[in-house]
Order: C-alpha cells, then sequence, then structure tokens
C-alpha cells in the first residue's frame, strides 16, 4: 500500500469528524452535518467544508455509495484516522469500563481461563469479534506430568501444560522401570521444572546427564528415556487453544445476505482466525497493532480491522489478544481496552521462578 496522503490541519479534522459521525451513525456523511458539527468556528464554512471533502474524495480517502450527497471514509480513512489518534501505549478508560474489566477478571486462576475470560470481555466491550490465542509456548510448557506403569516396559505419561491442555502418551521403554521409580521422575520433573518449556527440559536434562556422572546417573538415565520416548514431546501437543466471542455481534451489524455468508464462511474455521493472529500480530510487540482491512490474509474480510497484542507473563507471552470487528468500530476504547486487559495479564499471575 502507497504512503498516506499528508493532511492539513483543516482536512484532518474534517476527516477525523466525517470517520467518528460515520463509526456513529452509519450513514454517509453530509456536509450539512459537518456544518452543524463545527459550528462555522475555525473559518469552517458549509463550502470550506464541501471543498475540504471534494480535496479529500480526490485523494482515495472518501467515498460516494451510490447518488448520495454523503460521503463515507475509505479503509485508507481509516487507517489515518487510527494514525491521527496517536496509539496511546496508556490504556485509559472510563472509571465505570475499568470496573466492569476488573469484576470480569475475579478469581481467574490460569492462564486458560485468563485468555476465555478476555475473548468474552473484548467482545462484550467493542460489539466485534474477541479472541484469545494461547501461545505456542504456553502449549508445551510444563504443568506436571504423572508416569503409570502398564505392564513390562509399557507406561502411560500424563502432562498437564501451563495452557491447560492435558495431554496423555503410551511409551515403549527399552528398559523396564518400577512404580518406585516412575514415581521418582515424575517428582523429579515437576519439582525441577514445573513452567519450562519442553525444548528447555530436553536441553537441560542432557546438559545434566554428560555433567554429572554419580549416584543420580540411574535416575537421570530413566528421566533421559521416558523424554526421549515421547513423553515430553511437542509434537504431542494438543491443537492451538483459541477462544473466540461475539459473532453474533457482527451479525446483528451486517445486512447484506451475501455478504454474510461469506464473511462466516470466512470465520468459521478457528484455524483462519489463528492464521490471521499470526499474520497480523507479532509475538514480540509490546504495543497495541492496529490493522485496517484483512485482506491480505483473508479476502472476505476486506471491510474489517483487527486491534491486537500480546499479553505477557514476566517476560514470556503467554498468547494473542484480539478484537476482529468492522471499521465502523470505536476505535480508542476498543485499543485501550485491547491495551489494558493485556497488561492486566501481569498482575494476575507471577511469572515462573
Amino acid at each position: 500500500m502507497g504512503s498516506e496522503p499528508r493532511l492539513s490541519p483543516r482536512e484532518r479534522a474534517v476527516l477525523t469528524a466525517i470517520v467518528e459521525t460515520y463509526i456513529a451513525t452509519g450513514e454517509p456523511v453530509a456536509s450539512q452535518a459537518l456544518a452543524r458539527h463545527f459550528g462555522n468556528k475555525d473559518g469552517m464554512s458549509s463550502a470550506t467544508i464541501r471543498n475540504v471533502m471534494a480535496s479529500l474524495a480526490e485523494t482515495g480517502l472518501l467515498d460516494q455509495p451510490h447518488t448520495s450527497a454523503g460521503r463515507i471514509p475509505t479503509a485508507r480513512a481509516f487507517r489515518l484516522y487510527v494514525e491521527l489518534l496517536g496509539g496511546p501505549q496508556i490504556a485509559i478508560l472510563a472509571p465505570e469500563r475499568l470496573e466492569q474489566i476488573e469484576e470480569s477478571f475475579a478469581g481467574i486462576g490460569t492462564s486458560q481461563q485468563y485468555l476465555e475470560r478476555t475473548s468474552h470481555v473484548l467482545a462484550l466491550i467493542s460489539s466485534g469479534l474477541g479472541v484469545a490465542l494461547a501461545s505456542t509456548q504456553e502449549l508445551h510448557t510444563l504443568e506436571h506430568i504423572h508416569f503409570s506403569r502398564l505392564a513390562a516396559g509399557r507406561v502411560l505419561a500424563v502432562v498437564i501444560t501451563k495452557a491447560g491442555s492435558v495431554l496423555d502418551r503410551v511409551l515403549l521403554l527399552d528398559h523396564d522401570l518400577t512404580t518406585t521409580e516412575l514415581d521418582t521422575a515424575a517428582r523429579f520433573l515437576n519439582e525441577n521444572f514445573h513452567g519450562w518449556s519442553m525444548e528447555r527440559i530436553h536441553t537441560e536434562l542432557a546438559r545434566r546427564l554428560a555433567a554429572e556422572r554419580s549416584e543420580y546417573d540411574r535416575l537421570m538415565h530413566s528421566i533421559e528415556e521416558l523424554c526421549r520416548k515421547g513423553a515430553l514431546t511437542a509434537d504431542n501437543a494438543a491443537a492451538p487453544v483459541i477462544f473466540v466471542e461475539g459473532v453474533a455481534n457482527l451479525l446483528a451489524g451486517e445486512t447484506d445476505r451475501e455478504h454474510l455468508r461469506t464473511m462466516l464462511h470466512a470465520l468459521e474455521t478457528k484455524e483462519r482466525l489463528i492464521e490471521l493472529l499470526n499474520a497480523y500480530v507479532d509475538a514480540r510487540q509490546r504495543t497495541v497493532r492496529v490493522v485496517v482491512g484483512l485482506e491480505d490474509a483473508i479476502p472476505e474480510l476486506r471491510d474489517f480491522v483487527l486491534i491486537g497484542t500480546t499479553a505477557r507473563l514476566g517476560a514470556e507471552n503467554i498468547g494473542t489478544v484480539a478484537v476482529i470487528g468492522p471499521t465502523r468500530i470505536q476505535y480508542q476504547e476498543t485499543i485501550n481496552a485491547v491495551s489494558y486487559i493485556a497488561q492486566l495479564s501481569g498482575r494476575i499471575f507471577q511469572p515462573p521462578q
């Protein structure tokens, strides 16, 4: 996409008024409505406003539907409007909105509960689609592991991840292990590697096995074989965990039946939403990202906007929180809500030691 046009202060004022009026009403905005809005202040006469609107239309920022006298903002106009908002990093919300969010997150104890509640709250606040996607790291981070001996050389490994997923696998061992050895191995892993990623556990076990030739050798060899046989294999993880709420919000604002059909088709599989979030929200970013027009990832969502960021637990990313909605969304409040809820995760949880 080309660079956005440079606007004069007067053009910025008129464009902002048009976008905000269109968001509020959903109707094309006429020059007479803007004249009432400005009240002939700062030289904003009806004639001046008409000239400015014509100029904005020439630069591709306004469109004229059918033969209506009013104009509507284009996707470029919404992008420019978001830039004019300045994207504040400090989430400023009305006291009643803050109270609503704080009450909604009361009693949250796990990251999965946090993400699930986030999708609900963001859908409620934005009147769009609230989405929360657990990070890959969270899916592969150890919460608890248990081994059960099924038969000679056959062990059931049950792994609970930080995301709340329960993974199980039957392991076929080269050397039989007793129930006592399995319990000792599980206790060692739970006490020493709680909150560690699977990959990091593998690396550390290999390092310790190479470094320690002592009384722990037998224990380390037992644990190493259990892990090597697949007890802590990232590929064993379930599909990415994603929470989605608020599809009814999108349906309520859509009157074009054909557009409604294509939109629902685009949103019917969670895999497409996961691809969408991964395409636009970088796990390393610390700020809220606003993307107007999602056609590069999903063509049917060309008239939609994504407002999202990452939620963190200390320095670690626990997932992506976002709103997907029509371009007529309340940008400032939604940006602030997404930012605040993402920051809230740091207060709810303590980073693993």
